[in-house]
């Protein structure tokens, strides 16, 4: 009897597949100029289609770095680019200073990236270990990967993570926490 039942079961999760199927839809059109003025334009994606702008210059220009952290992104999604609208990538130039600069360690939420840096030598892709500046590009596969910046996530957020969590989970004192707390 078992083996009649396995069978069956068998049988019927063939069939079953035969019907199912999963893929990406086919976009309606290759490009889509994002537009925020739906009136003039064919909704496709989170913005109206028009073609108006697909370039964009200044990514050759340095940046400066002069903050915090000794570094600055300068994003490329279709805020800037609008004809990116529905080919789900975007861009990021990141400036770091030398000796130090550093892009603060976060996640993209919904998008996964690759990194390529083009002058200086960068630690993990995140400090600029170098004596000059570091460049470096980042092409992400989402039109709006977000980012999710660690430290203020943890130390920064509006209902502060309790501090018997902080000590223990990173291994330092209620006043280290209070203080980092207060950086952000």
């Amino acid at each position: 009897m078992k083996v009649a039942c396995l069978y069956l079961a068998f049988n019927l999760l063939i069939l079953a597949s035969l019907f199912a199927s999963a893929y990406d839809p086919s976009l309606l059109q290759d490009f889509c100029v994002a537009v925020n003025d739906t009136n003039n334009g064919v909704v496709q994606g989170p913005k109206a289609c028009h073609c108006k702008r697909l370039l964009l210059s200044g990514l050759n220009i340095p940046k400066s770095t002069s903050n915090s952290v000794g570094s600055v992104v300068t994003p490329v999604n279709i805020d800037q680019i609008p004809g990116l609208n529905t080919l789900s990538i975007s861009l990021v130039r990141i400036d770091h200073a030398p000796n130090g600069g550093l892009n603060p360690p976060h996640t993209h939420p919904r998008g996964t990236k690759i990194l390529v840096v083009l002058e200086g030598i960068l630690y993990v892709g995140f400090q600029n270990v170098g004596k000059i500046n570091a460049v470096a590009f980042a092409g992400l596969s989402s039109q709006n990967p977000g980012v999710i910046t660690i430290a203020n996530t943890v130390f920064g957020s509006n209902l502060p993570v309790n501090l018997d969590v902080l000590t223990t989970a990173f291994q330092l004192s209620k006043k280290i926490m209070k203080y980092l707390q207060s950086r952000f």
